[in-house]
């Protein structure tokens, strides 16, 4: 596997790419449960194909890449990448995983991205394991699955490189109070805990899709009032948890606090912190958020590092 430290990319490979479609890359045709059965019987498919189906279920969309950096988390001693890959190829031909892969203007893309397909579901229902997937899920758009991969790469990078991490939820349900509405955060949270006290990041991906900036506001409006009108235990939040745009880019970051600006997106309680993909593969991520300031001397907004010793590695 590539280390975070090897990455030498200068674009996000979850960064939106002009004319982007979601390709299949799975299997056709019909597989019956019973050579499903047969293929555990026989010892085809063991508890680490159980490990990866639980991961792809827990995260919805995950590349390979990422399902290894999980597995090797966890304690599971998979090998090699490769290896990994043969055991996601023979999950994908029993169709009990599925996969993708993106094309665009720009040629075919490097990654695979794994999903759910039915049988996989049956299995895991057999293990008393909860399943939210329905097929319907396999038809979510290009921007969808990327803020999702993005998503994951935050939630791995502060697992791995954060000393006081203490958990991480996927898709946290928030509550906007006056606007009646429920809505969730696209990159996740976790939770940080030092000498008994706790901290709680939301990361909001923000990618260029069609119509990112209207989109933007419409879900910022959502934070504007959970946000002004937060009390603890709102949303099961003990404290106000701190929010993080995480964007494709630096340029993407400017671009993004200026539609707030334009539109007065203001937050009374937090100061609003900013992220991309790329400062995820960093050896540490002290230093990964930034903010916009008022310079006083030009009258101008200027962006700022801020380092968080309680990011340190």
């Amino acid at each position: 596997m590539v280390e975070d430290n090897q990455i030498k990319a200068e674009i996000s490979p979850f960064a939106i790419r002009k004319g982007e479609i979601k390709t299949f890359d799975g299997q056709d045709g019909y597989v019956s449960m019973n050579q499903i059965v047969h293929k555990i019987d026989i010892g085809h498919i063991t508890d680490i194909h159980f490990a990866i189906l639980e991961l792809v279920n827990e995260f919805e969309f995950i590349t390979s890449r990422q399902l290894l950096q999980m597995l090797l988390i966890k304690g599971y001693e998979v090998g090699t990448q490769d290896k990994l890959n043969n055991k996601l190829e023979s999950l994908v031909k029993s169709k009990i995983l599925t996969r993708y892969f993106f094309n665009s203007d720009e040629g075919k893309g490097i990654y695979r991205i794994y999903c759910l397909e039915k049988m996989g579901k049956y299995l895991l229902e057999t293990r008393e394991i909860e399943c939210k997937w329905q097929q319907s899920d396999n038809t979510k758009p290009v921007a969808m699955i990327k803020k999702r991969l993005a998503g994951n790469q935050i939630l791995i990078a502060y697992l791995q490189k954060v000393k006081v991490f203490d958990s991480y939820v996927i898709k946290p349900t928030l509550r906007a109070k006056t606007l009646g509405k429920i809505f969730k955060a696209s990159g996740g949270a976790v939770k940080l805990t030092k000498n008994k006290k706790s901290i709680q990041f939301l990361f909001e991906v923000i990618r260029r899709e069609e119509s990112w900036q209207k989109k933007l506001i419409d879900k910022m409006e959502f934070y504007q009032d959970f946000y002004n009108n937060f009390l603890p235990m709102d949303s099961d939040f003990e404290n106000i948890p701190q929010l993080i745009l995480v964007c494709e880019d630096e340029k993407h970051m400017a671009e993004t606090f200026k539609e707030l600006v334009i539109n007065k997106v203001e937050f009374k309680n937090i100061n609003l912190y900013y992220t991309t993909d790329l400062r995820q593969v960093s050896e540490s991520l002290e230093k990964s958020l930034t903010e916009f300031v008022l310079d006083p001397d030009t009258n101008k907004y200027k962006a700022n590092n801020v380092e968080i010793k309680l990011l340190e590695a």
